[in-house]
């Protein structure tokens, strides 16, 4: 398959489009700053990677348009204090301006979190981003506790690069995170990249607490599976959360050294069938998001 190809995918399995949480968009400082990061393989990359969309905003949304991406995300996040609350402002306009564009925040331990936070609430913000690996930072740091308390309780889901993958780093890993989901177990939290390298202790997670999801970024795509692979033995396991609503379409568009279609290539590849597919692909963010349709953003 390859981006041409990606709107008779979504149409043969009956669906509108795709819904996929996992995408980024930054002002445009930061996003020159990443992509150089990444250009340079640096220490939390550690591989060579290519960005393959290194395209301007209006063109990478009209792209996403023509695949039939009807729902995604502007995932930011901070790596130190005072970052934060301008990039909420950012992304939020960014959404405002944006069809499908899902209002998205981020957050970092500093002692205004709590009141951006909630200002983010209040204009709108749908879904959060935090990276624990980029941002070095302990998910329990008693700064965030009022932040994870009025999250879980709005029941707005935070996607959290937890995992180690592709580089371990002081605070990834399921050790951390498993800490916070013991302090806040109704938070509604989707785990990046299915937590890799650790895939079964996520899995167990998903598994154990309600609200706990997982999205596909980069996972089953060749490129992936050369660094780290996920286990066959557990796709059944992957299959029964997927058909729970725990599994979500994660691509890290832009930010990939493929097209787009790999990754939707690498699910078809698991055959765990249609109703799956269209589960992931569409429905299970809709419920995540506590929404029911690409008509209610």
């Amino acid at each position: 398959m390859n981006d041409s190809e990606v709107p008779a995918f979504w149409q043969a399995l009956g669906l509108p489009g795709l819904a996929d949480v996992h995408v980024h968009f930054l002002p445009p400082r930061m996003l020159r700053r990443v992509w150089a990061y990444f250009d340079a393989a640096g220490p939390l990359v550690g591989v060579e990677w290519p960005i393959r969309y290194r395209w301007p905003d209006a063109d990478r949304v009209a792209h996403l348009d023509k695949l039939g991406v009807r729902a995604f995300t502007a995932l930011a996040y901070a790596h130190k204090p005072g970052m934060a609350a301008d990039l909420n402002d950012w992304t939020l306009g960014f959404a405002r301006e944006t069809p499908g564009c899902v209002p998205s925040a981020t957050f970092y331990p500093e002692p205004s979190v709590t009141s951006y936070v909630s200002s983010a609430v209040s204009s709108g913000a749908r879904v959060f981003k935090v990276h624990l690996q980029v941002g070095g930072f302990d998910p329990v740091d008693p700064l965030l506790a009022p932040v994870w308390g009025m999250l879980s309780d709005a029941g707005i889901p935070v996607v959290v690069h937890a995992g180690h993958a592709p580089m371990a780093a002081s605070f990834t890993g399921p050790e951390p995170f498993t800490a916070l989901l013991a302090r806040h177990p109704r938070l509604t939290a989707i785990v990046a990249h299915m937590g890799s390298p650790d895939y079964s202790t996520f899995l167990d997670l998903a598994t154990r607490y309600e609200r706990v999801a997982l999205d596909t970024t980069m996972v089953f795509t060749p490129f992936f599976d050369q660094l780290v692979p996920f286990p066959l033995e557990e796709r059944p396991r992957l299959r029964d959360l997927g058909q729970a609503g725990k599994i979500l379409l994660g691509t890290d568009f832009p930010n990939i050294p493929y097209e787009y279609a790999d990754q939707l290539q690498g699910l078809v590849r698991l055959d765990l069938g249609d109703a799956w597919l269209r589960a992931v692909c569409w429905h299970n963010l809709w419920s995540t998001l506590g929404l029911t349709g690409s008509h209610a953003l």
